[in-house]
């Protein structure tokens, strides 16, 4: 094993949390492959620079917080990111469950202020209002609960 690549490799870690997928299509960028791959990211796991739980609490966490994601939109980015549904069930206990609600809330309230400039039919600001908070991937059930509570 290349010493030179693995170090190369932990502060590619070490600069923010990865996925052993992200980290392998680096390796691959720099020409390493195969068995000497795995033995580089066993190793950088090893050494608890390549976590995949701790990613998904980060990415889980963040993407709630900063961007108002919900839990379906998270939960199919992080499998698209190829996490085990182990990984994705941890990091989605990094968004408590009353946050989650209020941040939904506040997310309508807000965007009902916005479109209610310019829609005046509540049937159709209403459905413009699920349809955003779909988009952000929360659950439908919820999304017309919380406008009914509106």
């Amino acid at each position: 094993m290349d010493r030179l690549i693995l170090q190369k490799a932990a502060s590619y870690c070490a600069y923010q949390e990865r996925t052993q997928d992200e980290v392998r299509k680096r390796l691959q960028k720099w020409e390493v492959w195969g068995e000497e791959a795995d033995e580089i990211i066993a190793e950088l796991i090893t050494m608890n620079y390549l976590s995949e739980e701790r990613f998904a609490k980060t990415y889980a966490g963040g993407k709630f917080r900063m961007k108002n994601w919900g839990k379906m939109k998270i939960k199919q980015e992080l499998h698209r990111r190829g996490l085990t549904d182990y990984s994705i069930q941890q990091g989605m206990k990094e968004i408590p469950e009353q946050a989650y609600q209020t941040g939904l809330k506040e997310l309508l309230i807000k965007k009902r202020e916005l479109l209610s400039r310019t829609e005046t039919d509540k049937f159709k600001l209403r459905q413009k209002l699920a349809r955003f908070a779909l988009g952000k991937g929360y659950e439908s059930e919820l999304v017309w609960k919380t406008i009914e509570d509106l």
